[in-house]
């Protein structure tokens, strides 16, 4: 009888959190950091719960990792969490993504400097005084691995202490298994990336419900679902689904060919697969929305998927051979002659030669993918604004009811799953970047430009920072001044395609993004 009553508990306790979702009584009860003694002191761009909602980890430009956890001595206060340990990374730029392996005392992270470390803590203690533990990457780092060439942006977390997924923009993913060791240093001695792509990489997720299929999105307007189970290739290869290293891309997920900004290259910013559920997938769009889509949905038709083709994003080498009319467009027609300009100039040189042999097989990636099935979006969600930094996207509530999006006014946005909006709140003196839910209670972290977290809980009474009163004012200012964006991006695409058009040995890069 344990087990029926253990469900009917979890049951009863997810509808008791719903409840308290539903009412919307959510404030702001905790700022961490705000103490001069303990903190970060830059941006905080990393917010992971860890310990099964024991522990928040928190990391940011200041390139360290700190640990929070609630201090049970504390009881005139609000969720007291305090800080019980200071990592210092030893990375050389900013820290994207942290996160706490199961079933071990290690934390990895990943940062602008192309580095991925692993540091190796001891026990978080539940009392004493705040940052009880200073601690140097001489002290901690246990792995230093530096397989990527670009900034890399996101951790996912297999079920094992050993395993995890890294994404970069060198446009690949990497699995890293701790328990084998290689020298970065040497060439060639790092793995193969489980899948690489011929644009840069800004998100990565996945679901503990389906661990083996993964979500990458970034310079393009789609994102794509790879599936890592390598039966039925010749089946999957039939049905249009293409194979990438260990996995297929099985599914794209995109807005249909009329939303598409065909005169500027697009970016997705932040993703998340359901935790919850296993296939719905929430994509965050520069200068645009937030949309949800399901890998249960069945895909468009081949017909109007010819006029859907994924736009192009390439690397700054690849610009450099691409030719492209007065509009900034590429024309099928010119591809195999652009891999045939100046091939004997470059004969006698063995790096320009390998330049074109990756430039092409970057080109035929792309054009692999366009006939990969693409999901439409179930639903839009509007009103915040994602320019200036780089957002991630986000569940809330037991259920997943919630989508949650930061923004540049300074908000932050909650809608409900039919694109309601549910609550505005302010999480941040400039830019909410991050929104990161417990797993079990109805709290919540944000973080963004300033230095500290803000810790969200419901409230008996009103709520002091919630702009929902002033939606309207918010949504219509966030609209403006995206569009406005958008116009400018547009603006320097022409100039830069003009550019293009009278200079006959070099592209002008169009339309950069952040």
């Amino acid at each position: 009888m344990a087990a029926p009553n253990a469900t009917r508990n979890a049951r009863t306790h997810k509808r008791l959190l719903s409840r308290r979702w539903a009412a919307l009584n959510f404030d702001r009860v905790n700022v961490l950091g705000d103490d001069a003694s303990y903190g970060h002191s830059g941006c905080v761009n990393a917010l992971s719960w860890a310990r099964d909602g024991e522990l928040l980890l928190t990391g940011g430009d200041d390139r360290t990792v700190q640990i929070w956890r609630m201090d049970s001595t504390l009881l005139n206060a609000d969720y007291p969490f305090v800080c019980r340990s200071v990592i210092q990374t030893g990375h050389l730029a900013n820290i994207f993504n942290a996160k706490w392996l199961p079933y071990s005392h290690n934390i990895a992270t990943v940062a602008g400097d192309g580095q991925v470390r692993v540091h190796q803590v001891g026990q978080i203690g539940n009392s004493g005084p705040p940052a009880t533990a200073q601690l140097s990457s001489r002290d901690t780092c246990i792995h230093r691995l530096r397989c990527h060439e670009g900034r890399v942006k996101r951790i996912e977390l297999e079920d094992s202490p050993h395993l995890f997924l890294t994404a970069a923009e060198d446009g690949t993913v990497r699995q890293h298994d701790l328990r084998t060791s290689h020298s970065c240093s040497d060439y060639g001695s790092c793995p193969p990336p489980l899948l690489r792509l011929n644009f840069e990489l800004s998100t990565l997720s996945a679901s503990p419900l389906t661990p083996f299929q993964l979500v990458v999105a970034g310079e393009s307007a789609y994102g794509y679902l790879f599936d890592r189970r390598q039966a039925g290739r010749f089946l999957l290869a039939e049905k249009g689904l293409v194979e990438n290293g260990m996995t297929h891309c099985i599914r794209r997920f995109g807005r249909s060919a009329s939303s598409l900004d065909t005169d500027c290259r697009e970016h997705i910013t932040g993703s998340r697969m359901s935790s919850q559920n296993g296939h719905e997938v929430l994509l965050s769009y520069s200068a645009d929305a937030v949309y949800i889509f399901s890998t249960k949905d069945d895909p468009e038709e081949a017909d109007s998927m010819e006029s859907s083709r994924p736009l192009s994003s390439n690397t700054r080498s690849d610009l450099k051979h691409k030719p492209t009319n007065m509009l900034g467009d590429e024309s099928s027609s010119t591809i195999d002659d652009d891999m045939d300009i100046d091939i004997d100039n470059y004969a006698s040189e063995e790096e320009e030669d390998q330049e074109q042999e990756d430039l092409a097989s970057r080109w035929a990636s792309r054009d692999a993918y366009s006939k990969v099935p693409l999901i439409l979006p179930r639903t839009r969600f509007s009103g915040a604004r994602n320019v200036d930094t780089i957002k991630d996207v986000n569940f809330l509530g037991p259920d997943d009811e919630y989508v949650a999006s930061g923004s540049d006014d300074g908000n932050f946005f909650i809608w409900r799953k039919d694109g309601a909006l549910h609550g505005i709140f302010e999480g941040d003196g400039s830019v909410v970047n991050v929104i990161e839910p417990h797993p079990h209670l109805p709290l919540f972290a944000t973080s963004g430009i300033d230095t500290t977290v803000k810790l969200f809980a419901p409230v008996s009474g009103p709520s002091s920072f919630s702009q929902l009163d002033s939606a309207e004012r918010i949504m219509a200012a966030n609209q403006r001044q995206s569009i406005g964006f958008r116009r400018l991006r547009l603006r320097r695409h022409d100039f830069t395609s003009l550019l293009a058009a009278v200079t006959s040995d070099e592209h002008a890069q169009t339309c950069n993004h952040q």
